[in-house]
């Protein structure tokens, strides 16, 4: 019987960790006055290989199919219409864009690689 147990208590972890982890947010008012409802979302892990809004992945919650290139593939240097992409300070990619602010992409692999 403990052996069962064990082997139960293997295969939820194996098949818990195959899954993206995820999180609830709360609701929240914007500056503008829009109310923004309670929503879950893929835990931050640093990469967006599993989140819902990257290509090849589906929000099970919503059934909306994603549509952002994954970090560090060949769609990924679409972004930034030949911009500079800079990287910063923990690691995230972006590009100024033409109102002067920054806009976030996928993370690219540098020119050195």
């Amino acid at each position: 019987m403990k052996k069962i147990l064990l082997t139960l208590g293997l295969a939820f972890i194996a098949a818990s960790s195959a899954f993206a982890q995820t999180t609830t947010t709360n609701g929240y008012t914007k500056s503008n006055g829009t109310y923004v409802a309670p929503y879950t979302r893929t835990s931050p892990n640093g990469t967006n290989v599993d989140n819902y809004s990257t290509q090849g992945n589906t929000n099970p919650y919503t059934g909306t199919s994603g549509s952002r290139a994954q970090d560090y593939s060949a769609p990924a240097s679409n972004y930034g219409g030949g911009a500079p992409i800079q990287t910063g300070s923990r690691g995230g990619q972006y590009y100024i864009n033409s109102n002067g602010n920054k806009t976030y992409v996928p993370k690219q692999r540098s020119s050195g690689f």
